[in-house]
């Protein structure tokens, strides 16, 4: 039996509506953004006018509107918690991405649910117990491999798969991290995580002797699976996420213009498989180029292996020198003077362009070009530079100036017929939506001096400031008749507001798909590990097996002093370092008992323990 042709969505963060309809712009399938509550980057919320705005502009294209709702929701929430996502699904939002499952125990309209990644579908159970809840998309964890997406897939094919592709990596599995609420209370499952993982620790035996000082040890590269796109699809994977809801417009539109060329790319090779998820075709007005806005240096994660050192040598997950982002090299400093300072350029450099550099005692910092004159550039404040420093671009102006300049259009594809009807004329516009209208005119075409059809289809064919362009054009009554160009414009807006208006009544949005009664849990007992925090999601989990509940750590907070299990990671520190006990030619050796110290006054020190037979890292807090 022949497959399908699947839909594969592209989807982008929008931290505001000016970023999601550039995101739109720019080719994506859907965007998801914060709503005013409730959404894990508390930072990054928007009121429900602009995401009522976002999506009239989205469902043009039957680009979909999605809503982070993916923070614990507390006792005393729950009936705000409804009402916004009431307010939401009036105003257009054709899913909620969610973590507590109290959701499914409210009187709420009928909104599809996805499964947020603070979820933790890890394994083949959870994600099938999910679907069965009636989510219709589960987002699984970064961490998990081609082989594991694909087995996922053959197990629990009805439900759509979505993977992240590109972006900021946690270090812990995302809704198993509790560093930052141990560390000052604030709650990653509450939208307040406090990065705990990119300050500068000290490693050290269990005595306290230091190892290594003063790197980020959980600093992880950002990912980037651009090159991995067609095996992720043949996996099974349906959506394709960047992550970045805190990140700029610039950011979201190279990103976004990027991985669209690459799906267009993969559609174009396997059409018969394969179909992007809206519609319209976008000229994002520049080159994307996806080393040129803010990254950490790339890793495609656990993508196509489990990584590990080869002969001790470290596959580099992590970005240990420092969290920012370093840039490429552009040279080395020869000569300072002031805030002169001569180096042996590698590239062109532009006025205004930002320089990073490492300094003496292994800190990066970074400074602005005010002017550059061959290889010699003025600086705008002196810097602690010295000869043979090497430098770093990690401010582009020129790129800069060429995104804020760009215009990115994104056209729909339009037929058009005109044809002769008694006492008038008809036009008819098909678009590649699957809409299709007639407009009317009552005229009396007169007699043709010289051939006409040309010139009708150039007055048919001028669209303006809409969102369509011409495709064919057919013109029934031929070179024999004369229709003035007022009346043929006439008709052609006349047309184009009907096509409008038959979009915006055929869009039809996903709604939340029925809970099986039988769905059985994962698990009989659930920990603190799985975030249970109300009651609502307590009757959930108890109608479906759960015989024993933990609350959630963010209702019942373990005592200052007492060791607690803050993250689980796949990634882990001594492979990282070269150091790996499953690897037999590993020749770096370190002690077992490995404690993570920090620089930072007031944090607690981290205890890193290894499960080898499972591969996982977990950090425990110890106290002060």
């Amino acid at each position: 039996m022949k497959e399908t042709v699947r839909s594969l969505e592209l989807l982008a963060p929008a931290r505001d509506r000016e970023v999601a309809i550039a995101a739109i712009d720019c080719g994506v399938d859907a965007v998801y953004m914060g709503g005013p509550d409730h959404g894990a980057r508390a930072a990054a919320a928007n009121s429900v006018d602009d995401i009522r705005e976002v999506c009239r502009y989205a469902h043009r294209y039957r680009a979909r509107v999605y809503v982070t709702f993916n923070t614990l929701i507390y006792e005393n929430e729950l009936a705000q918690a409804r009402e916004t996502v009431r307010a939401l699904f009036a105003a257009g939002v054709d899913a909620l991405i969610v973590q507590d499952m109290a959701l499914l125990r409210m009187d709420i309209p009928p909104i599809a649910l996805h499964a947020s990644t603070q979820c933790d579908a890890r394994t083949v159970d959870k994600v099938r117990f999910l679907a069965a809840l009636g989510m219709s998309c589960v987002v699984l964890p970064r961490e998990m491999s081609v082989a594991e997406i694909r087995a996922v897939h053959e197990a629990v094919p009805d439900v759509r798969l979505e993977a992240f592709v590109h972006g900021a990596l946690c270090v812990s599995y995302s809704g198993d991290c509790r560093a930052s609420l141990v560390n000052g209370g604030r709650s990653a499952n509450r939208g307040e995580c406090a990065q705990i993982c990119r300050l500068p620790y000290d490693l050290t035996d269990a005595d306290g002797n230091v190892i290594m000082a003063n790197r980020h040890f959980l600093s992880l590269r950002d990912m980037n699976r651009m090159a991995r796109l067609g095996e992720l699809a043949d996996a099974g994977v349906s959506s394709f996420k960047i992550e970045g809801r805190l990140k700029d417009k610039d950011y979201v539109m190279n990103t976004v213009a990027a991985y669209s060329a690459a799906l267009d790319a993969l559609v174009a090779v396997e059409p018969e498989r394969y179909r992007r998820a809206s519609f319209g075709r976008t000229a994002p007005g520049f080159t994307p180029d996806v080393t040129r806005t803010f990254n950490r240096g790339y890793t495609d994660y656990f993508c196509s292996r489990r990584p590990g050192s080869v002969g001790g040598k470290s596959l580099h997950l992590a970005s240990m020198l420092t969290p920012k982002w370093v840039g490429a090299e552009v040279g080395t400093v020869t000569r300072v003077n002031g805030r002169q300072v001569t180096a042996r350029l590698t590239t062109q450099l532009s006025n205004g362009d930002g320089l990073g550099f490492f300094d003496k005692d292994g800190r990066f910092s970074g400074f602005r070009v005010n002017r550059v004159e061959g290889n010699v550039l003025h600086l705008a404040t002196p810097v602690d530079l010295r000869p043979g420093t090497r430098l770093f671009r990690n401010a582009d102006k020129a790129f800069a100036d060429t995104l804020a300049a760009a215009r990115p259009r994104r056209l729909i594809c339009v037929d058009i017929t005109l044809r002769a009807i008694p006492g008038g004329l008809a036009l008819d516009l098909r678009d590649e939506r699957g809409c299709a209208v007639t407009a009317t005119t009552q005229c009396e075409p007169g007699i043709a001096r010289k051939p006409q059809t040309a010139v009708r289809a150039a007055t048919l064919s001028k669209l303006g400031d809409t969102i369509y362009t011409a495709g064919t054009i057919t013109d029934l009554p031929g070179d024999g008749i004369f229709v003035p160009a007022g009346i043929l414009a006439a008709l052609r807006r006349d047309a184009v507001a009907l096509l409008d208006h038959a979009a915006a009544a055929t869009y039809a949005g996903e709604r939340r798909r029925p809970e099986d009664a039988d769905a059985q849990m994962w698990s009989e007992t659930l920990t603190f590990h799985d975030n249970v925090a109300n009651s609502q999601a307590r009757r959930l989990y108890r109608d479906h097996g759960a015989r024993e509940m933990a609350p959630a750590m963010e209702c019942a907070m373990p005592a200052a002093d007492a060791e607690t299990h803050v993250m689980t990671c796949r990634y882990c520190l001594r492979r990282e370092m070269g150091a790996c006990l499953r690897d037999p030619q590993a020749t770096r050796r370190l002690p077992a008992t490995l404690v993570l110290r920090p620089r930072t006054p007031g944090m607690r020190p981290l205890s890193l323990r290894f499960d080898c037979a499972a591969c996982l890292m977990t950090v425990h807090a110890l106290p002060r």
